[in-house]
C-alpha cells in the first residue's frame, strides 16, 4: 500500500495540537485526523480515535506494523516540515536591494 498524497492543515493557536492530517492511500482510500502532538517528550503523532469513556479513546484507525507506521509518520512529518518553511518564508521581512536601478 502506497502513501498517494498527505494534505496538512496546521493550527494557529498555541495548543497541544499542531496540526491535522489526512493521508490518502493508493489514490482509492483516505484516512482524516491524524493529528500531530507537542507532547512533554516531542512531537508525535495520534491516529483517529474515540473517546469510548471517561478520559479514554479507542484508536478508530491504525497501522498495524511498525513499518507502515513509520511510513505513514515520515510522510506526515515530511509536509509538516515543508509546510512549516514556507510560513515562515512568508513571515520574513522583504530584502530591498538599496541600489538605484
Amino acid at each position: 500500500m502506497n502513501i498517494t498524497d498527505v494534505r496538512l492543515r496546521i493550527t494557529d493557536d498555541d495548543r497541544k495540537m499542531k496540526a491535522v492530517a489526512s493521508v490518502t492511500f493508493d489514490g482509492e482510500f483516505v484516512v482524516h485526523d491524524i493529528k500531530i502532538i507537542e507532547g512533554q517528550n516531542g512531537t508525535f503523532l495520534a491516529m483517529p480515535s474515540r473517546k469510548i469513556g471517561e478520559g479514554e479513546y479507542r484508536d478508530v484507525a491504525h497501522p498495524l506494523c511498525s513499518e507502515m507506521r513509520s511510513r505513514i509518520r515520515d510522510a506526515i512529518f515530511s509536509e509538516y516540515e515543508k509546510q512549516l518553511s514556507g510560513l515562515e518564508e512568508e513571515t520574513e521581512e522583504p530584502v530591498y536591494d538599496s541600489e538605484p536601478a
